[in-house]
């Protein structure tokens, strides 16, 4: 958490055209930035500054004015607490996703969950499979997301679709992660837009795995990591 703190204090604040408005705090951020695409703008009323959601890009919290912005995580101070705001939105966001959407390996005890956005030809996701066992032993439940690293139709994508249409997910998810040929299967299905969330809550590689704190892990960790992450 203090790197991260160091990062965003580091920032400078950029000054942007003057405007009053959500709309022109948008038209602000593309005059400023037009090598980015803005996904979503909403105003935290606590901070009072707009939350600006970038595509494959950091996330901004510009002022009402549309004066400056500062770009990286927004932190609460509870007295001697630092609550990261910012990480606490991101996972509220997947915490609202049903879980009959995810391809889910539920611990037998489950102590916690944790919620893995994977790439079913991503190498160092197959690593981190091989580990679930383990990890459902020490009471953790692994939740799959679909993050095909490759875009939306590509054929990671069509390999995921057809995981989640498939009649047994979890044991296709398995087979695929084995390098096996995964039959071709079509239905209405969250994929893309499971990819597009972990496009916007900063999911940039894979596997990408979300605690229940909201503390986002980019990369692989043994079980035994992650258990001591977990605090279990």
């Amino acid at each position: 958490m203090f790197r991260t703190m160091v990062l965003v204090v580091a920032f400078v604040l950029f000054p942007v055209t003057v405007f009053a408005d959500q709309v022109a705090v948008i038209s602000a951020i593309q005059a400023a930035l037009p090598q980015y695409e803005i996904e979503s703008t909403e105003l935290h009323d606590s901070a009072d500054m707009y939350v600006v959601v970038l595509k494959n890009g950091p996330i901004l919290h510009v002022t009402r004015d549309g004066k400056y912005f500062v770009a990286g995580d927004l932190y609460r101070i509870e007295n001697t607490v630092l609550v990261n705001e910012t990480e606490t939105a991101k996972l509220a966001k997947i915490e609202a996703l049903p879980v009959s959407e995810m391809v889910v390996y539920k611990a037998e005890n489950e102590k916690a969950h944790i919620t893995v956005f994977t790439d079913v030809d991503c190498h160092y996701c197959r690593m981190l499979h091989q580990e679930v066992t383990k990890l459902n032993d020490a009471g953790v439940t692994v939740r799959y997301m679909a993050y095909p690293r490759a875009g939306i139709g590509s054929e990671s994508y069509r390999k995921m679709v057809s995981i989640w249409c498939s009649a047994d997910p979890k044991e296709w998810m398995t087979k695929g992660k084995l390098g096996s040929s995964i039959p071709e299967n079509k239905c209405v299905n969250p994929v893309a837009d499971q990819f597009n969330l972990g496009n916007a809550i900063g999911v940039r590689g894979t596997p990408t795995i979300v605690l229940e704190n909201g503390e986002i892990l980019p990369g692989y960790l043994p079980a035994e990591e992650l258990v001591k992450q977990l605090s279990l």
